[in-house]
């Protein structure tokens, strides 16, 4: 029975919390929140003592999606208005 010496592996996890947060705080566009998605999820099986940090990074990615997939609906909104209210004569 040999025994690791080497220590566990949370890396993928923390990579996900941390591109959670940046994403969040700094506004980062569409991938990085896509990325720190997959590595969430991906931790979430492979590192057992990284299950807090993943699924902290997973929640943190998904609203900064949430958040982007909004403003570019209120983007495409605001813009068919603006083209409709253009468009309409008496305006």
């Amino acid at each position: 029975m040999a025994i690791s010496s080497e220590p566990p592996r949370t890396g993928l996890g923390t990579a996900s919390l941390v591109l959670g947060i940046c994403s969040l705080l700094a506004g980062w566009t569409f991938v990085a929140p896509v990325i720190g998605l997959c590595l969430g999820i991906a931790s979430r099986s492979r590192e057992p003592l990284a299950r807090g940090r993943a699924g902290w990074g997973v929640f943190l990615n998904l609203v900064a999606l949430a958040v982007w997939i909004l403003l570019l609906a209120l983007f495409v909104v605001g813009g068919a208005f603006a083209v409709w209210t253009g468009v309409t004569p008496g305006s």
